[in-house]
């Protein structure tokens, strides 16, 4: 069966957040708060969605870019839900869009104590790289910001 997809936005943020809650693997931070919310999906219009299946809410995606480069977070599809393509139709429509937009390479970031994740990404050609690190400071906020 092929889901729905549909764009999030700010009303869609309780049910994402409770779709969140409920995928393992996913993290919930403090900067995944309403606020934060509402402005990353102003910032990033028309580059986030929702996939249903069965009339429920199955699945979710976040994008956006820095003008450069594009970001995926928080593709999540609950565990009911896997190996039906969303996860997939779901990653296709963000870089479609993004590509759209002239944004051509995109990243991802992974928690390493999520093996499953990571998994899926190589599965589908995503390159892990070693050649880079990723630091991260924050000013002025908690530690799980």
């Amino acid at each position: 069966m092929t889901p729905t997809l549909r764009t999030m936005s700010l009303d869609d943020y309780d049910a994402l957040i409770d779709l969140l809650r409920r995928t393992p693997g996913v993290t919930f931070r403090d900067a995944d708060s309403r606020e934060a919310t509402g402005r990353y999906l102003a910032r990033n219009p028309d580059l986030s969605f929702l996939a249903y299946c069965e009339g429920a809410l199955a699945g979710c995606v976040m994008s956006g870019h820095d003008g450069r480069r594009g970001y995926l977070q928080h593709l999540a599809v609950l565990p009911a839900f896997r190996r039906r393509g969303i996860a997939n139709a779901l990653v296709d429509r963000c870089l479609s869009e993004l590509e759209r937009l002239g944004i051509q390479k995109c990243h991802i970031d992974v928690l390493r104590g999520n093996p499953s994740g990571a998994a899926y990404w190589e599965s589908q050609g995503w390159q892990l790289r070693t050649d880079i690190h990723r630091y991260s400071l924050t000013r002025h906020g908690g530690a799980d910001a």
